[in-house]
C-alpha cells in the first residue's frame, strides 16, 4: 500500500528528491509565530504519495536532504509510519503506537515544538 504524507519544501537543503515522489497537491502557508521559523516568509506544503517498495529509499534520501535540525518529513500508510530526520530515521508499526515516543522526543530534543511531533493527531 502507497504512503502518503507532507514534505516541506523550504526544509529541503536538496530539493532534488521531490522529483522521486509523487507530489498529489502543494498548500503556501504563510509563517508565523506559531511555525517557529521566523527566517522564513512561507512554507510550501507538498502532499506526497510514494510507492510501497520505495518508501525505504526516499527516507534514506530526505533524511540526506533535509536542513539541519528545525526539520523532519513524514509519510504513512495502514501499517507504518515514516518520520524522518537530518540523518535519522524512525519507522513506527502504527500496531505499536508507543514508538512514537522516541522519535517525538528525538524532535523535541532538535528544538522542534511539541505541537509539531506530536504524531498520533496526524
Amino acid at each position: 500500500m502507497d504512503y502518503k504524507g507532507v514534505i516541506i519544501e523550504e526544509s529541503l537543503a536538496d530539493k532534488s528528491v521531490l522529483r522521486d515522489v509523487k507530489i498529489i497537491s502543494t498548500k503556501v502557508e504563510t509563517v508565523t509565530e506559531k511555525h517557529k521559523t521566523p527566517w522564513l516568509k512561507q512554507w510550501t506544503l507538498h502532499t506526497v504519495e510514494i510507492p510501497d517498495e520505495k518508501a525505504e529509499e526516499i527516507a534514506n534520501k530526505l533524511s540526506q536532504s533535509l536542513e539541519q535540525n528545525h526539520w523532519y518529513a513524514d509519510y504513512k500508510n495502514d501499517s507504518y509510519h515514516y518520520v524522518v530526520y537530518k540523518d535519522k530515521i524512525f519507522k513506527v508499526d502504527l500496531k505499536n503506537p508507543v514508538l512514537y515516543k522516541d522519535a517525538k522526543a528525538y524532535g523535541i530534543s532538535l528544538g522542534i515544538p511539541v505541537y509539531q511531533v506530536d504524531f498520533t493527531d496526524l
